[in-house]
């Protein structure tokens, strides 16, 4: 049985539109609309709720609470919190300042600033919607391993040494500062009205912020599905050489979007042939390793971490890409 979606699609495509549906421009538009019409209808509806529940969240309380704990639940409370605050990897950066100088480990703050953009809930929403449960849970693991693993490193190799000199002195004087010296602030009860009100500007925000990069992810996705012919991707980037993956990697560091834009471009990728784990690498380096987002990073960053965070990321996103590849026979049968 057709979902809701589907059939609004036919409808408006086929029906009203009269786009012949064994034509390529007609696969195209009827790609374009079901995604679309999906994606907004999903997005508006959990962002809302999800907004709902994050109201009363306290940052200062959270950076306390961080503090609080042993390291290695740090990693995986950075982690999660980026996977559940809807920032990018630019608008992330002030937080990881306010994280920095509340002197939170580097490798806690850095779990965080890692996973922010790859996981957060419109990605997820997406994913779930698009290509399904089982993969969604596969990205999300793979997203939190990244941020706690990156951390971890980070912190081996003491990466706070190589902040700018007013970001390592914040670091330093919070550090020193004994944690029950640092009065945490009042957080006002909400009412239902508040957190309605909260959830609403958020939700006008989120949207307001990536509705171009759903219609920009939908429209490249709804090309590559109705204009590249089958198998060509499996046929040139598919081989199953080790460089297929490396090449995805490199391929997708000048490009910058978000999980949102990047989403339905991976689904596409997908179902033209190309490995799950290969555009899975592709799409993750587009995403939290692009040129942008180190150019914001410069401002807080020496060169050398710079460069350490690069190395991490990459190697991550290829370890990642080929792992998939070789469990996609048992993770996805008869999916992809």
């Amino acid at each position: 049985m057709l979902d809701v979606f589907t059939w609004f699609a036919n409808w408006l495509v086929y029906d009203l539109g009269g786009f012949d549906p064994n034509s390529k421009l007609g696969t195209s538009v009827h790609f374009f609309v079901e995604d679309t019409t999906k994606i907004f209808a999903l997005l508006v509806v959990m962002i809302y709720i999800i907004a709902l529940m994050r109201a009363s969240l306290n940052l200062e309380r959270v950076r306390h609470y961080i503090q609080q704990k042993n390291r290695l639940a740090g990693y995986g409370f950075g982690a999660g919190f980026g996977a559940i605050t809807p920032f990018c990897s630019c608008s992330s950066i002030p937080l990881f300042l306010g994280f920095t100088s509340a002197g939170i480990p580097l490798g806690i703050t850095m779990a965080f600033l890692f996973t922010s953009p790859i996981i957060n809930e419109v990605a997820v929403i997406m994913l779930w919607s698009l290509l399904g449960w089982e993969f969604t849970l596969v990205y999300i693991a793979i997203g939190m391993a990244v941020g706690i693993g990156g951390g971890m490193l980070l912190d081996a190799v003491r990466g706070e040494r190589w902040l700018k000199d007013f970001a390592a002195k914040a670091y330093q004087q919070a550090a020193e500062t004994p944690t029950d010296e640092q009065p945490l602030p009042e957080q006002p009860r909400l009412t239902f009205r508040n957190r309605h009100e909260f959830a609403r500007d958020e939700l006008k925000e989120i949207v307001g912020r990536i509705w171009k990069w759903v219609i920009i992810g939908v429209g490249l996705g709804a090309a590559l599905h109705g204009f590249v012919p089958d198998g060509w991707f499996a046929d040139n980037l598919g081989s199953g050489q080790w460089w297929n993956v490396p090449a995805a990697v490199l391929a997708g560091l000048p490009l910058y979007s978000n999980a949102t834009g990047v989403i339905p471009i991976m689904e596409s990728l997908i179902m033209k042939g190309l490995p799950v784990g290969t555009t899975l690498a592709f799409c993750m380096s587009t995403v939290a390793a692009s040129f942008p987002e180190f150019i914001m990073l410069k401002q807080v960053m020496q060169w050398r971490l710079l460069a350490i965070i690069f190395v991490i990321l990459l190697a991550n996103f290829m370890v990642v890409g080929w792992v998939i590849n070789l469990l996609t026979p048992w993770l996805f049968s008869g999916r992809f």
